[in-house]
């Protein structure tokens, strides 16, 4: 692959990485560690993942169970879960805290849906404005030693890169929301 193309791939490359991290974060009916992976935790004055602070197991299909090293620590991990979007109230007994995820109901599934569409078009329009910063930088290359043949070569093929990522795009959008809908 011509080396102006893949600074281009790499970045569509990171749009998908940013669009499955992204797509993890979001909850389908069973309990999964990844929803706590962007919740910050106070960890003596620095935010620190709660991965990084406490062991995170899923003793139970719709259960999180978040054992802090550091006792001290439940209180700052309770109150991040709590101020974090995800929308559920841990229960702490002390040294164990749990999280259990409720049976998502038709409406919640069909909302999620429609973020995981909306975070898709997102990576797509992504996709295109690295495809439209290419085809720039290839016109900049007119009178230049690349020949115009070369720059259409460029153009196409950056197109099929473009086009590529776009279906995987919509394929982790179709899997998720599977996922998503599947009681």
């Amino acid at each position: 692959m011509n080396e102006r193309l893949k600074v281009f791939d790499e970045k569509m490359t990171k749009t998908m990485a940013n669009l499955d991290g992204e797509l993890a974060t979001i909850r389908a009916g069973r309990a999964n560690p990844n929803v706590l992976n962007r919740i910050m935790v106070d960890y003596y004055g620095t935010p620190t993942p709660i991965q990084q602070v406490a062991n995170v197991s899923v003793p139970e299909p719709r259960m999180i169970q978040i054992q802090p090293w550091d006792k001290s620590m439940i209180k700052a991990v309770v109150k991040a879960i709590q101020t974090s979007e995800l929308g559920i109230n841990p229960n702490n007994d002390g040294s164990v805290i749990r999280l259990v995820f409720p049976e998502l109901t038709e409406e919640r599934r069909k909302e999620l849906v429609k973020d995981v569409k909306k975070k898709g078009e997102a990576a797509k329009v992504a996709l295109r404005n690295i495809r439209r910063d290419g085809n720039d930088s290839f016109k900049k290359l007119k009178g230049t030693e690349v020949s115009e043949d070369e720059i259409k070569d460029m153009e196409d093929e950056l197109q099929k890169i473009t086009d590529k990522y776009v279906k995987e795009v919509e394929k982790a959008v179709d899997v998720k929301s599977k996922e998503v809908m599947t009681v």
